[in-house]
Parts: C-alpha cells; structure tokens; sequence
C-alpha cells in the first residue's frame, strides 16, 4: 500500500519539480526576508511578494519542463494562480497562529520568521499535490 502510494507521488515529475522549486526558493526566500528585515513590509508583503514572483516563473516551468502539460488556452493558468493562492492562504494560515502559539514567549520578528520558514514548507508539499492533481492534471 505504501509502495504504490509513493509511486504515485514521488517520480521524475517529483524530481523535476524539486529543481523548479530550489531556483523558486532562493529567489522567492531572499526576496521574502529582504522585503522583511530589511525594507520592514509586513509578514503578508513580505511572504506573498515571493509567492507573486516566484509564481510567475513556476508556473512556464512547471508548465513545460515538469509537467509537460500541452493544453491550450488559460485553464491552467487559471487553475495555477487558483492553486497558489489556496497553497499560499492555507500554508501561511496555518503556520502564523501555530508559530505565535508556540513561540509565545518569543519577539514578533522571531514568530515572525519562523512561521514564514514553516510556511515555506507547507506551500512546497500542498503546491506540488495542486499543480500535479488539479493545474497541470492530464
């Protein structure tokens, strides 16, 4: 049972969509803690503008290198921007009040970033079960 539920997530899709995601990552990240600790934005600024630029170049990647997805027209488009925004208000959503709760005895800027740290983390598993089950689903 666990064999054949691996194999169903985890093949060289998986793989690829590692690799679109480390190059997501590192822009997104810097330009999420930048925004942050350096310009002062809000957690929101902060962690939906790596969403919105790193979106941008996942999506033609996603779209043509991991996924090979060959449908015409805007539907994709349309399921992935729906797709992130979900991924992104569900994985920031719940790691904020998790954060806060858990380090409660800790600054802001402590919660803060930890939970945009964990929140990373969430996206990645809840984004790759969007784009491969419902944007990009064959």
């Amino acid at each position: 049972m666990i064999e054949k539920l691996t194999n169903i997530f985890i093949d060289k899709r998986f793989i690829k969509f590692i690799m679109v995601g480390i190059v997501n990552t590192i822009v997104g990240t810097t330009i999420m803690f930048v925004f942050y600790n350096v310009f002062h934005l809000s957690y929101w600024v902060s962690s939906a503008s790596n969403y919105f630029f790193g979106s941008i170049c996942s999506y033609l990647l996603n779209k043509h290198f991991t996924f090979k997805f060959r449908e015409k027209g805007f539907g994709s488009l349309y399921r992935f921007i729906l797709n992130i925004l979900t991924c992104y208000l569900l994985a920031y959503g719940i790691a904020k009040p998790l954060m806060m709760w858990l380090l409660n005895n800790y600054s802001t800027i402590i919660q803060e970033n930890v939970s945009m740290a964990l929140g990373m983390c969430l996206f990645v598993v809840f984004n790759y079960l969007g784009q491969r089950f419902f944007a990009f689903r064959n």
